[in-house]
């Protein structure tokens, strides 16, 4: 049997930084995606409650009507 060669400093800063990319670009696509959800989400919430807003004063004279009679 051989033995083990140890490794050096050199291969585990490198292994070190590639570690560290990988985990900050991990983070940024999870952010990327974050956005993306969130830009996707306020535009439908902000045409819903127009659309209610529109749907209420539609119905607002006919409640009356049916109020007074």
């Amino acid at each position: 049997m051989g033995s083990k060669r140890q490794q050096t400093f050199a291969k585990m800063e490198r292994e070190r930084r590639v570690k560290e990319k990988r985990a900050l670009k991990q983070e940024k696509k999870q952010n990327a995606a974050a956005e993306r959800l969130l830009g996707e989400a306020e535009p439908m919430l902000e045409g819903d409650l127009r659309e209610g807003q529109e749907a209420e004063q539609a119905e607002g004279p006919e409640r009356e009507e049916q109020l007074g009679s």
